[in-house]
């Protein structure tokens, strides 16, 4: 039999740590721990059912499970599979499991990743609240230990599993100034989270309908959030009649995974019970009233997108349009139902001087399209004295013409307002960009071949026009089949934030940057280091003769070797630092002006070839290879025989 004292110590232990568990007068739960397990590969499991009949989380050495029968609306299961590092496997985790009654969202963090289990809805009428732990599950080596709810520590033991059981109570209890109907509603900010959530019947005559935002005492109605639903939605619907809509703010769910953005307070839900509604000929428009955004920060609309994994929160700019309104007011037009919100960028990352910068490039790609049109009329001339590399020259020319004259046009072809149109130039101008890529390329093997390549004729003509205008084809195919990587693209000013600058380019969105990464920045990467090496080759060649010791041949040279192989385009890796904006203005001049200076370098060329073959008192000089080869070219001021 326990003694007196053994009995007041067990009494006094149940008083003041078991009982405030079981008591909790938490609405919320916010259950943490350390998920004891082995280097396995792991993964998480989940089942949430309405009710209240409470909620248990248990674990083993290769799973956590999390069972709810605790929700008001929200009936979702499934596993999720936790990324493995056979390398790098920890034996513990830890991980926090949080449950809002009013919103009925429940979410789980472990190992890095944000779990939505239970999307945020509007507030329900019966919450399951006050959960609280109930009794021990057995101990055993893996599972969860140091079990904590709101940092209290309930047990240091690793216990199989925790259970709570739940009080459902009605929800409006915790809201006392929320009225019920379609009256004015006022919400005590910032807790608790009382969204609203409503619904409207769309009618057989359904010509669209306006909606507001519940009034909060202090702000005009005239600067609350609305939503406008276009007859468009019920045709969409089908034999669905009610749309739901919840308004949201201040949930912390909504911020996850944002760095240097950040999104407004104010969220909208827009959903059908069991439909999918996408591209909607007449868009769902949103009005978003907000505090005041500089103009150095942009905004853009965005919506949930749950279609690659629904259990994390993705912000995607994809099916929505942007109509800054003032500082103070932005409209989203979407033509999908989901969340909807406005995401603000936190530090300016707008282009600076971008009116600067865009004069210049357009003066420029006018200037080096006509300069192309010239060169391409100059070499097809010269064609007649059978020098191989001149259809190389003249590929590079007709790239470099087509890219120049697409530039120059994607601002007025993107204002044209046609989508298909916009995707068509943004495609071709991709296709142009790789083709002059190639051409470049071409132009540094050749070089290399006729340099160090001995008693070998250069490739057939038919492969060079394969490399430069055939294979640049295949990405940009692959890219149009894959969709929604060509577009409309924004370029934001930092002085205006307001006014961008429209082209027809690759869309700002993920698809788009990693095709980006892929094929433009991949293959400029090889160009310019495959170009700044055979520069260094043909120095090396060269810097011993008599006519590189002129300076106007070593500058003619350098410049002009630098164009051929595509090495200023270099310059977009160094845009980065206290140097950005002149890299930047340099870069704009040298790349925009690039045809100008390749029919400079070859007119120059060409005068110094005639004004050098005049003078009697200076013979004209052979351009010599190294001993083992044989002359191949009449041009005595163009180094190592560079092609021209």
């Amino acid at each position: 039999m326990a003694s007196p004292l053994v009995c007041s110590l067990r009494t006094a232990f149940a008083i003041f740590v078991i009982l405030p568990f079981a008591a909790s007068a938490d609405r919320d739960l916010a259950f943490c721990g350390t998920w004891r397990h082995g280097k396995h590969p792991l993964s998480v499991s989940f089942n949430v059912t309405p009710g209240c009949g409470g909620l248990s989380v248990s674990a083993d050495n290769r799973s956590l499970q999390v069972s709810g029968h605790m929700a008001a609306r929200c009936r979702r299961s499934g596993v999720h599979h936790l990324r493995h590092d056979a390398l790098h496997a920890e034996e513990e985790s830890y991980f926090c499991l949080y449950w809002e009654p009013l919103q009925d969202q429940l979410k789980l963090q472990v190992r890095g990743n944000n779990l939505t289990l239970c999307w945020p809805a509007g507030m329900p009428d019966s919450c399951c609240t006050y959960l609280s732990y109930g009794s021990n599950a057995p101990q055993a080596a893996y599972g969860i230990a140091r079990g904590t709810i709101e940092d209290d520590v309930i047990t240091d033991k690793t216990l199989t599993a925790f259970k709570f059981t739940g009080t459902p109570v009605q929800c409006a209890t915790f809201c006392p100034q929320r009225s019920r109907g379609s009256a004015r509603v006022n919400v005590t900010e910032p807790e608790p989270p009382c969204a609203l959530s409503s619904q409207v019947e769309m009618k057989d005559h359904f010509d669209g309908v306006n909606i507001r935002s519940p009034h909060v005492d202090g702000v005009a109605p005239e600067s609350v959030t609305f939503i406008h639903l276009p007859p468009a939605l019920k045709r969409a619907a089908g034999n669905s009649s009610k749309v739901v809509y919840t308004f949201f703010k201040n949930n912390s769910v909504f911020q996850e995974g944002l760095k240097e953005a950040r999104i407004l307070n104010d969220v909208v839900e827009i959903s059908i019970e069991k439909e999918v509604i996408k591209d909607l000929p007449e868009p769902i428009k949103i009005g978003f009233h907000h505090d005041v955004v500089p103009k150095t920060h942009s905004r853009t609309c965005v919506s949930w997108d749950t279609r690659k994994d629904p259990m994390k929160v993705k912000w995607s700019v994809g099916g929505c349009e942007t109509q800054p309104i003032g500082d103070k007011h932005t409209e989203c037009l979407c033509d999908h139902l989901t969340y909807f919100a406005v995401l603000v960028q936190l530090k300016p990352r707008p282009v600076r001087h971008l009116l600067a910068l865009t004069a210049i490039t357009s003066l420029g790609c006018a200037l080096s399209f006509l300069s192309c049109m010239a060169l391409v009329v100059f070499l097809c001339r010269r064609r007649q004295a059978k020098d191989a590399s001149t259809p190389i020259h003249l590929g590079l020319a007709v790239s470099l013409a087509f890219l120049n004259l697409l530039f120059f046009l994607t601002g007025v072809l993107a204002n044209v307002g046609v989508h298909d149109l916009c995707v068509l130039a943004g495609a071709g101008l991709h296709y142009a960009l790789l083709s002059s890529f190639s051409w470049m390329g071409i132009e540094v093997f050749h070089t290399f071949w006729l340099v160090y390549v001995v008693f070998r004729p250069s490739p057939n003509l038919c492969v060079w026009n394969l490399l430069g205008f055939v294979v640049p084809v295949v990405p940009v195919v692959v890219l149009i089949a894959v969709g929604d990587i060509y577009g409309l693209r924004k370029v934001a000013s930092a002085e205006d934030q307001d006014n961008p600058f429209l082209m027809c380019w690759m869309k700002n969105n993920e698809e788009a940057l990693l095709a980006h990464y892929f094929t433009n920045l991949t293959f400029l990467a090889v160009l310019v280091s495959a170009g700044l090496l055979m520069l260094f080759m043909v120095y090396k060649e060269i810097r011993t003769r008599d006519e590189w010791r002129k300076n106007r041949v070593a500058f003619f040279s350098i410049w002009g070797l630098s164009c051929l192989y595509g090495t200023t385009w270099g310059l977009t890796f160094l845009d980065f630092g206290p140097l950005s904006d002149f890299v930047l203005f340099l870069s704009c001049i040298l790349n925009s002006f690039q045809g100008f200076l390749l029919m400079l370098r070859f007119y120059v060329l060409d005068w110094m070839r005639k004004h050098s073959l005049g003078n009697k008192e200076s013979p004209a000089k052979v351009c010599r290879l190294p001993a083992s080869q044989s002359t191949i070219s009449q041009e005595p001021l163009e180094p190592l025989c560079s092609g021209s």
